[in-house]
This record gives structure tokens, C-alpha cells and sequence, in this order.
């Protein structure tokens, strides 16, 4: 139950809250319950050593109520942790809720792909266990797609000129991605390092996407519209983590990061394997 792996945490440990700004609110999102689901979403969450988050992500993402006609499922997927979060998961027991375990690290790629190759649903969305990002705004991302016709929803964190970022060197930088990849493949991308992304099943299983490390959140966006697709974007709240608390990409790593997002552009952008 999802009680007895909280009791694996320690006590007095928390989830990390809301640091952010500009949020976003569900209050135009009308939700009411439907007898006849036109669609299921799969919400995919990926785990590295999220024992302080994970669960409240996992009872957040569970806890939403999508628009008439969608039911979903969550898929949690861990990365082989070693601080606990894989005992934690192999605990949950909660209806609609699979845990996925890796024999080995893979990257997050990779945890994603097992998160799309397992999906039941007709569209994945990517939600990190990090709580960055908010499972209130999944709904309004659901609510932005047309069953059959919509291929994509990207959650923007700078739609609208919004600026939430900790590092202003993070929030050139995406920027920067952006523009280029929106050059290179003729999109309108506001923010295509956004870790919230709904996409339709089938197309991703199509893409023949890379597992390496962090490679499908740039490459995801640029084979859809390599391959004619549209990315439509809703803004979406964010509260970025310092380094402190530990954000990953920052420094010297995110510098590295930054040459092989534009490795990859090339890579899709010549066709190359």
C-alpha cells in the first residue's frame, strides 16, 4: 500500500514544495465524469533516486481528473535507484498504478521508451518524479487535444514571455535550443526542454527513438516535426530546483549538455544513425 512505503522514508522528510511563480490555474477547464471514454491517457513517470518525491508524485498524477471522455493510467518506471525509491515502488499497490523496474541504469531515455512500450493508453505524457512540474496542469494539456487529430501537447514554461527559472543561464539556453531546432525543422516551439509532453502512442513507438541518457527530450520534438507533426503548447507552472536541491543540468553540465543537444539536431536533421 502506499502508506506502508511512506513509512520506508524517513521521518521528517518531505516532499520538495513549490518554489516557483505565474501559476497557472485549471479555472476555465470545465470537468465533469464520463460513462463512455473516448481515449486513455498514460502518464509515464520516470524515477532516478526520487525517494523524497516520488510518491507524491506518483498520488498526484493518480489523483487528477482528466475532461469528459479521457481515463488514464500511471506508469512508473525506475531507473534502478539505490537510495530506496525502487523498494518504494515495488510497495505501491493503488488501482490504474503499474511500477516498472530496470535491471540496470538505462537513462532516462530509456525509462521513458519502457514507458511507451508498456502504455495502454492512446497518448503518453511524460511527467517528471522530481515535481518540477505539476500534475494540476496535466488536465489542461488533455483538454488541448483532439482525439485522432491532435498529435502532440508540449507543456511551455516560457509561453506567454515568463521567465521561471532559477539560473538565467538555464533559461537562455533553452532559448537558444528552441530557436534552432524551430529553424532547423520548421516548428513554433516556445520551450523544447519541457519535461511535460503528451504524445500519441503509435507515433512515438514509430519514431525509432535513441535511449541514450537524455537524448529523446530533444530528439522526441524534433522527429515529430521532422516527420510532419505539430506541437501544440500549453503554458504550465514550474518550480525549478537549485543545485542544492539537486538540478542536474547547471554548470560545466549543462555546457556539455548544450553540444549534444545540437549534435542530435544535426543527427535528425541529416538523417544520420
Amino acid at each position: 500500500m502506499m502508506q506502508e512505503a511512506r513509512g520506508r522514508m524517513q521521518e521528517g522528510e518531505s516532499a520538495n514544495r513549490q518554489i516557483g511563480e505565474s501559476r497557472i490555474t485549471n479555472h476555465e477547464l470545465r470537468i465533469t465524469d464520463s460513462k463512455s471514454p473516448i481515449a486513455k491517457l498514460s502518464i509515464i513517470i520516470c524515477a532516478y533516486n526520487e525517494r523524497r518525491t516520488i510518491l507524491d508524485a506518483i498520488e498526484q498524477a493518480h489523483a487528477v481528473t482528466l475532461p469528459p471522455g479521457w481515463d488514464k493510467e500511471v506508469i512508473a518506471v525506475d531507473n534502478c535507484s539505490t537510495d530506496g525509491t525502487r523498494e518504494m515502488l515495488q510497495a505501491v499497490d493503488m488501482p490504474g498504478v503499474r511500477v516498472v523496474l530496470h535491471p540496470h541504469n538505462m537513462g532516462k531515455s530509456a525509462s521513458i521508451l519502457t514507458g511507451f512500450r508498456e502504455a495502454c493508453g492512446d497518448y503518453g505524457l511524460i511527467f517528471d518524479a522530481d515535481l518540477e512540474y505539476e500534475a494540476a496542469d496535466i488536465p489542461r494539456m488533455v483538454a488541448a487535444v483532439t482525439p485522432g487529430e491532435t498529435v502532440a501537447v508540449f507543456g511551455s514554461r516560457t509561453l506567454g514571455g515568463r521567465k521561471i527559472y532559477l539560473y538565467a543561464q538555464n533559461y537562455w539556453a533553452v532559448r537558444g535550443l528552441t530557436a534552432i531546432a524551430n529553424l532547423l525543422f520548421g516548428g513554433r516551439m516556445t520551450d523544447i526542454a519541457t519535461g511535460p509532453k503528451l504524445v500519441r502512442v503509435d507515433v512515438v513507438r514509430s519514431l525509432n527513438l535513441s535511449s541514450h541518457e537524455f537524448d529523446l527530450d530533444f530528439e522526441l520534438p524534433c522527429k515529430l516535426l521532422k516527420n510532419g507533426h505539430k506541437i501544440d503548447e500549453v503554458a504550465i507552472n514550474y518550480h525549478p530546483r537549485s543545485v542544492a536541491q539537486g538540478k542536474g543540468l547547471a554548470g560545466g553540465k549543462a555546457i556539455r549538455t548544450g553540444f549534444r543537444v545540437l549534435w542530435i539536431y544535426l543527427k535528425v536533421f541529416f538523417r544520420w544513425k
